[in-house]
């Protein structure tokens, strides 16, 4: 019997210090997200890091926190019930980090009598901190758990039509409202540099040059080429919505100290805009899918309160897909195209 994991980021329990530190414990201790070795990750998480960081992550949660819960995951959530109800597979919904753990959706399939797992990291482009990470725990619970399961795992799906024409659409229906604007910023979570070397099986990875493609689509260096599929992402987009190249710009978002990040950086771009005459700016964020901490304090709390003490005039953060109906029927036709 086949069924489908839907695997999300996460989230504390709440958003009180005592439940973020174990939370941000279990994310920057995964050694695909501070990729150094254990011992060192050990004394940069639990020695520097989080003597600070759960009381500072803790504030940013609570000013997006909703009565629900956290957003994202209330969101995935609403998400996963709209696509259960047009699959004709049982469908479980897991977090990578937090208490609704890989290993509790796999035992919920399980439980149904599911043999055959679809799993479907809810990542559009592919990033070893995101998409690995999932697929990589989700095997290590299958051979330990749940040995005569067998996996297949969604590719990363930044330039499939569907989800193109989804993302397209959102972003025109919001701009509607919005009326005209000088930038469109297709802000993306930004990974070291490095995370993009060690995925390259081709190891032609060496220099990256700011706005410029660094691979091309559909060749082997291309294929788990996060940066690729960042501007992949947004080549398509603007296709579909016929936007001209003076509209729109690409950045990278949530980088770091001290390491060499993914450039340009969002905040850095967008307070640099009012003092070149961009005052009326909106932001898309296409590397999630769901509404996060990240999208929704960072962006359209803190980028927009920096854009405005820098001479902006108007802010537009647009949504992610979220629940959208549109984007719940591309997931639910391509699970039925897998099940059947």
């Amino acid at each position: 019997m086949k069924g489908v994991l839907l695997v999300n980021l996460g989230s504390p329990k709440s958003p009180e210090p005592k439940d973020v530190k174990p939370y941000l414990d279990e994310f920057l201790m995964d050694k695909y997200v501070i990729d150094v070795p254990y011992l060192l990750r050990a004394f940069l998480v639990r020695g520097i890091i989080l003597r600070k960081r759960p009381e500072e992550s803790a504030h940013a949660y609570k000013k997006i926190w909703w009565k629900e819960g956290s957003p994202l995951m209330v969101l995935s959530e609403r998400m996963h019930k709209k696509v259960q109800a047009k699959a004709t597979v049982p469908v479980a919904l897991a977090m990578r980090y937090g208490e609704m753990t890989i290993e509790k959706g796999l035992q919920e399939l399980h439980e149904q009598g599911v043999t055959e797992v679809l799993l479907f990291p809810l990542y559009p482009q592919y990033a070893m901190a995101s998409t690995l990470t999932i697929l990589v725990l989700a095997e290590e619970i299958r051979k330990k758990k749940f040995p005569h399961m067998k996996f297949t795992d969604v590719p990363a799906f930044y330039n499939k039509p569907e989800y193109i024409k989804n993302l397209a659409d959102s972003i025109k229906k919001s701009l509607e409202d919005f009326g005209d604007y000088d930038q469109l910023v297709f802000s993306y979570h930004g990974i070291p540099e490095r995370h993009v070397r060690k995925t390259d099986k081709t190891k032609s990875h060496k220099k990256f040059t700011t706005n410029v493609m660094c691979c091309q689509p559909g060749t082997p260096a291309a294929e788990f080429c996060y940066r690729t599929h960042c501007y992949e992402t947004t080549r398509l987009v603007v296709e579909q919505l016929n936007l001209p190249k003076d509209k729109y710009c690409v950045t990278f978002q949530s980088r770091l100290a001290g390491d060499k990040w993914l450039e340009p950086y969002t905040d850095v771009e967008i307070n640099n805009m009012p003092a070149k005459g961009i005052k009326k700016i909106a932001v898309v964020t296409p590397a999630f899918v769901t509404d996060c901490l990240e999208t929704l304090e960072e962006i359209a709390m803190r980028a927009n309160e920096d854009f405005v003490e820098n001479g902006g005039e108007e802010f537009l953060a647009i949504p992610c897909l979220n629940d959208d109906d549109n984007w719940v029927e591309t997931v639910s036709n391509w699970i039925k195209e897998w099940a059947s």
